[in-house]
């Protein structure tokens, strides 16, 4: 049980680093929402570091697997839940302007006040869901 904690650690040390280097090399916000919305534009003089960096975050698992790191096995639910899971996110990332990405982890420590408001929120949603959710299954 403790590997999954270290497993943790590492991931969140990652993501910080990743979400920083980002900041000062290209002064840019690793939110995940706005890097997809800008990568599948037609045109933009940004688009290229855009798919780069999505590549990246889909080759990351497959290769960290390889040094002995676990990936799910399967994901739970219905793949209808999980597509309609995916959609209601989507419409939480426009209607929040931005994603747990952007504001939870970019937002949080720039200490952007709109994004502790915003992360506040969406872990208020996640909570009453797994609670509702958890109750009913």
């Amino acid at each position: 049980m403790p590997d999954i904690f270290i497993q943790a650690l590492i991931g969140g040390a990652m993501l910080g680093a990743g979400a920083l280097l980002l900041m000062l090399t290209l002064g840019k916000i690793a939110g995940i929402s706005g890097i997809t919305a800008g990568a599948l534009l037609p045109k933009g003089s940004e688009r290229g570091w855009k798919l780069a960096f999505l590549v990246g975050l889909i080759i990351a698992p497959i290769l960290t697997s390889q040094l002995g790191f676990g990936l799910p096995e399967a994901l739970p639910g219905s793949s209808i839940a999980l597509a309609i899971a995916g959609l209601l996110v989507g419409f939480g990332a426009r209607l929040g302007s931005g994603c747990t990405s952007g504001h939870g982890i970019c937002g949080i420590g720039r200490l952007s006040k709109r994004s502790i408001v915003a992360t506040i929120t969406f872990m208020s949603a996640a909570i009453v869901t797994v609670t509702v959710v958890g109750v009913a299954a």
